[in-house]
């Protein structure tokens, strides 16, 4: 009976929190305005890194919601709540991407109509590569990921008040229609901002990079804030320790499906030897940049493959946290390595320590307010008592 009545509790965060969330925000804009004013290109490219950081969070987090419904899981449902409130960044993304389509100018060198005229190969790609296109697709793939998340999130809070099984069964067709959507969708996105940065140069797996990388910063982050969010008494008594197990065994697969994708991404074109294809990975070994390529190496695989291979540290929350966090900062190397190479200038600058705080701001600030107007529960969801036995 305690424990029933305290899945329908509801809790706000401590005001602290949300205040740290809106001081980081603030910190973050207010020295990123700085920095654009000292030197615009650099900037830009800052900006663009937090924007993709943020999307793929949001992007990460609503595949895991549709793919729970789709497997039936039980053992997710108790957390489900915590990606849902990730994937709602997607509200505070359709402000954010409007300066980067204002400064375009500064991000992509296919919009410099001179520059193009004279390379045959952009010239070749004006059919795609245009603003007014671009705008359409980032304006299409914005509407498919509001829509989808808009429903399940409408379905499963509305479930809380309900009970209603149908809304299950909603939810899972929905997500039934959402993943080939979501696989598209992606796709286009990793090559509108990220691929063609480089529009000389493509990879046909490049898309699945970037979902890679995506899934494992999501439940990074899904992970740390149920950890946290146990530790303060926000959740159910029924999620202890064991049920870590299968978060951090989630989070090692994907973190090992990420170096597979990378691996495979250099091998073939290194094996091909295209100096179109080559060109890319050429660019992040000179100047510097090889160290950043061993440190992603690091960061991103060694070392959460060493942390999160045995059976008890994917039970250790202490552990979990750590990981938790080296991924998410790992997340931030892996974009700031596709990103930044494309400009001139150092390596690093003390500009690509600004939007990070904007970054953890951001997501502060959208958990808190999710968490102040829905359950951190699906309590209205007919597998969460059988999720809560298997916890017992």
């Amino acid at each position: 009976m305690e424990q029933s009545k305290f899945i329908y509790q509801r809790k706000d965060l401590p005001k602290q929190v949300e205040l740290t969330g809106y001081a980081l925000v603030l910190l973050g804009f207010l020295l990123g305005a700085v920095s654009y004013f000292a030197e615009p290109v650099r900037a830009s490219m800052n900006y663009l890194i937090m924007f993709i950081y943020l999307l793929s969070i949001g992007l990460g987090s609503i595949f895991l919601v549709a793919i729970e419904y789709l497997t039936g899981a039980d053992w997710s449902v108790q957390f489900r709540r915590i990606s849902e409130f990730f994937a709602s960044v997607f509200v505070i993304l359709v402000l954010l991407v409007l300066p980067l389509l204002f400064n375009m100018n500064n991000i992509f060198n296919w919009m410099n109509k001179q520059f193009v005229e004279t390379d045959s190969i952009l010239k070749g790609k004006t059919s795609y590569l245009n603003s007014t296109f671009f705008i359409i697709r980032v304006a299409f793939c914005f509407c498919i990921w509001g829509l989808f998340y808009f429903l399940l999130q409408k379905n499963s809070t509305r479930q809380d008040e309900t009970k209603e099984q149908l809304l299950t069964t909603k939810n899972i067709k929905l997500s039934a229609g959402f993943i080939p959507l979501f696989a598209i969708t992606l796709t286009i996105a990793a090559v509108d901002w990220l691929m063609s940065l480089d529009a000389h140069w493509y990879s046909t797996i490049f898309g699945v990079y970037f979902f890679a990388g995506s899934v494992v910063a999501s439940l990074a982050a899904v992970t740390f804030t149920a950890i946290k969010l146990k530790e303060k008494g926000y959740l159910h008594p029924a999620f202890t320790n064991e049920q870590l197990y299968s978060l951090g065994t989630l989070l090692f697969v994907f973190i090992n499906f990420w170096a597979y994708i990378a691996f495979s991404q250099y091998m073939l074109i290194w094996y091909a030897d295209l100096p179109e294809e080559t060109i890319w990975f050429m660019h992040r070994w000179q100047y510097g940049w090889s160290y950043v390529s061993l440190f992603l190496i690091l960061t991103h695989f060694v070392v959460p493959y060493a942390v999160l291979l045995s059976q008890p540290s994917k039970m250790d929350p202490k552990r979990l946290k750590f990981i938790t966090l080296w991924i998410l900062g790992a997340h931030l190397v892996d974009v700031f390595w596709i990103v930044m190479p494309n400009t001139t200038g150092p390596v690093i600058s003390w500009m690509d320590f600004i939007f990070p705080f904007a970054i953890i701001g951001v997501l502060i600030v959208v958990f808190s307010y999710k968490v102040k107007r829905n359950n951190l529960i699906p309590i209205g969801d007919p597998k969460l008592q059988k999720s809560i036995k298997i916890s017992l």
